[in-house]
């Protein structure tokens, strides 16, 4: 009996995330809404998705190999004191950018997937953005999108805001990240606080 070809590209893409690690992290397969990764338990977590394309598992391989690979257990875990859980979003946002970066400079063969991909979940409105103009979006959610999906996704950043960007286009270490993310907390905070109308 031939074995089912969907299988072996499983299994292989397991291996394939293994080897990028440089160690033996373990690769599972959940009917989870996306992948994962683990740091602590060093665990690897695929969406079960249908029509997955290569260009899209392999993304998904790549980014959280880049989790594997840079973000560290102890900065990770210890994120959420003094601020609140939201500002773990924004230090994820960020650690996102910067993990990429880092995965395709590693894997420059890995570069056309995570284009394609990217396009390929922006067709699947896997960002909730069908019908909404990204630009309405506070910017920590434009950075997320710039990133991630590119020049093609259309966001515009003013001055003040293209320094933040410009900051972790050049992020290297994950104090890099910590930096950017806790000024960009304190900003959210102050816009908040200015956005509020308190009538006459």
């Amino acid at each position: 009996e031939q074995p089912n070809v969907a299988e072996i590209s499983v299994a292989s893409k397991a291996r394939l995330a293994r080897l990028l690690a440089a160690e033996n992290i373990s690769v599972e397969h959940r009917n989870v809404p996306t992948a994962a990764f683990d740091i602590k338990n060093r665990i690897l977590v695929l969406p079960m998705w249908k029509d997955i394309s290569k260009d899209v598992y392999d993304l998904l391989v790549g980014h959280e190999v880049g989790h594997a690979l840079w973000t560290p257990l102890d900065g990770w875990h210890g994120a959420i004191s003094g601020k609140g859980a939201n500002f773990k979003s924004f230090l994820n946002v960020l650690e996102d950018a910067r993990i990429e970066k880092k995965v395709q400079r590693k894997f420059p063969g890995i570069r056309r997937s995570f284009t394609q991909g990217y396009k390929d979940l922006l067709a699947r409105d896997f960002f909730g953005l069908k019908n909404r103009d990204v630009n309405t979006l506070g910017l920590i959610d434009r950075i997320n999108i710039h990133f991630k999906a590119g020049m093609s996704a259309g966001v515009k950043f003013n001055d003040a805001e293209q320094v933040y960007v410009n900051r972790l286009a050049e992020a290297e270490t994950w104090a890099d990240v910590e930096s950017i993310a806790n000024d960009l907390w304190d900003l959210a905070q102050e816009a908040a606080e200015t956005d509020v109308d308190h009538g006459p």
